[in-house]
């Protein structure tokens, strides 16, 4: 009898071998799928099965004790029971019932990238008007980080004229005429502050409650708390316009340490809506639903061999593309809408344009999708040069976005979905009360960073119409009453949703990872109707 060849998959797994049943038994032939499987193990593999059988020795002698400090750990701090979001892996999209009572079922996020300036918009200040020109306090400066003023500068006034609208009165700026009809819609909140002066990191964490990257996003934490109703497309979606991606990039959509289902899909509202969704040419849907049941089941079996969770949602993630290919087309098919609103809303089929992206958002919200980002770049307004002057860039950002969002609001009042959709507008931090001064003699008119006031609105899904929540100096440089930091903004929009933001969390690195991280942060009441 020659030798076996252990090392030899080709000998060892040798069907002519079965003719010899002696030498059969003497080498211990095996079939070549477990033979596979016998390659595929490791050191650690042993070392899991090995501590694993310790393990349920132990487990024997300390079951009662365990049981006990496990019906503790099922508890918060609080005493309630922590909230089970666990899913079948198969459907990781799911809906789950909100924890409390839901005043808005999907938020449209409209974050403007580069942050407006709410001096030339919304936060009108008499007095720095009168004090254009001069030289600014000192005690502005003291103690201050700043991106690019240097020296002393000078108090810069607002370049727009402002006046009172609607039967709330509020201060609006000429410059959002298509707005301002909505006014009475809007809740502001004038008092919001941050502690990042740099757009990356201020965008990261508005969008994920971190500055640091590797967070999840707000539109994965809301899709890991809730599903969504369209079990054939994304629940959270992620549209850009404005010639470039914000500073913060995917980052600002990416689902961090959440199962990577759970992340934005960036789409498009012109061309083909998710690249490469379509079939090469040549393939039809039939040779395409083929090649994925193939590729499915030995997803399945890698899944079964090795019980990674991410397998699983990699099936998943497959069969919504495949189901994605026919509805995701549909839905940002804007061609379908009549004359009439695609004039209402500015928007042009074909272009990519945040008119497009702000039509889509409502095709999408009346689709079922839960969490809608949109992404309009350009708003950095220092006066370096003239796309990014207030006195001339600015008000293309204006002009290109203003109907639009009036549109998306008039359209969202019409359909009776504003009272349950939340739109949030806003942008990463505020800007300086003072003229940015590294150009010397420009033309171009610029203010610097201001992580110390900016401000947002939402509007629908249960918060105030025609209110105002806190309030700057007179020269809308610092708050002097009800502040609101990034992650009270992330509680109040949670709260709105049906969630405890203490309560919606993931295990990850020894912590109850949340969105509002372990500081300290409040539902603003105040603004909530």
């Amino acid at each position: 009898m020659r030798e076996h060849d252990y090392d030899d998959p080709k000998t060892y797994c040798d069907p002519h071998i079965a003719e010899e049943p002696e030498r059969a038994a003497l080498t211990g032939m095996l079939p070549a799928e477990k033979f596979a499987s016998l390659q595929a193990q490791t050191r650690r593999h042993f070392l899991r099965n090995f501590t694993a059988g310790v393990g349920t020795m132990f487990l024997g002698a300390s079951l009662p004790e365990l049981c006990r400090s496990l019906h503790a750990a099922d508890r918060g701090i609080d005493g309630n029971l922590r909230i089970d979001f666990v899913r079948d892996p198969s459907n990781p999209l799911s809906v789950l019932p909100p924890q409390l009572a839901p005043t808005a079922k999907r938020i449209i996020y409209l974050h403007m990238a580069g942050a407006p300036s709410q001096l030339e918009l919304f936060d009108y200040k008499p007095d720095l008007a009168h004090l254009d020109g001069k030289d600014c306090p000192l005690s502005f400066l003291a103690g201050k980080r700043f991106a690019f003023i240097t020296g002393v500068p000078k108090l810069l006034g607002p370049q727009y004229p402002f006046h009172r609208a609607g039967q709330s009165g509020q201060w609006i700026s000429d410059r959002l005429p298509h707005l301002e009809k909505h006014v009475d819609d809007l809740c502001f909140i004038k008092s919001m502050k941050t502690d990042q002066f740099n757009h990356a990191p201020a965008q990261l964490l508005v969008q994920t409650g971190n500055a640091r990257l590797g967070y999840a996003s707000i539109g994965s934490w809301v899709t890991y708390g809730l599903g969504t109703e369209n079990q054939n497309l994304p629940g959270f979606i992620v549209l850009i316009s404005g010639g470039n991606m914000p500073d913060g990039g995917k980052q600002l959509w990416g689902s961090g340490f959440l199962p990577s289902v759970y992340q934005g899909v960036q789409c498009q509202s012109h061309g083909d809506p998710v690249l490469y969704l379509k079939n090469p040419e040549g393939v039809s849907r039939q040779a395409r639903r083929s090649m994925l049941d193939v590729v499915d089941e030995i997803n399945r079996q890698e899944h079964k061999e090795f019980g990674d969770p991410e397998t699983v949602s990699r099936i998943a993630q497959y069969e919504m593309a495949f189901r994605m290919q026919i509805e995701a087309t549909d839905t940002m098919d804007i061609h379908k809408e009549s004359a009439a609103t695609l004039a209402a809303y500015g928007a042009k089929p074909g272009e990519a344009s945040f008119a497009n992206n702000c039509l889509v958002a409502r095709r999408l919200a009346e689709r079922g999708v839960r969490f809608i980002q949109l992404y309009h770049w350009g708003w950095d307004s220092h006066g370096a040069a003239a796309k990014e002057a207030l006195n001339l860039g600015f008000q293309d950002r204006c002009r290109e976005t203003d109907q639009p969002i009036g549109a998306l609001l008039d359209d969202l009042k019409q359909r009776g979905m504003l009272e349950d959709t939340l739109v949030v507008w806003g942008g990463e931090f505020g800007r300086t009360s003072m003229k940015e001064n590294r150009n010397g003699g420009s033309p171009f008119v610029g203010r610097d960073h201001n992580p110390g006031a900016f401000t947002i609105w939402m509007a629908g899904g249960g918060v105030k119409s025609g209110y105002t929540h806190g309030e700057t100096d007179a020269m809308g440089y610092e708050i002097v009453k009800d502040p609101v930091e990034v992650r009270d903004l992330h509680a109040t929009m949670l709260y709105a949703l049906g969630f405890d933001h203490r309560k919606l969390n993931y295990p990850y690195q020894g912590l109850e990872q949340k969105l509002t991280t372990v500081n300290p942060a409040r539902v603003v009441g105040e603004v909530l109707a």
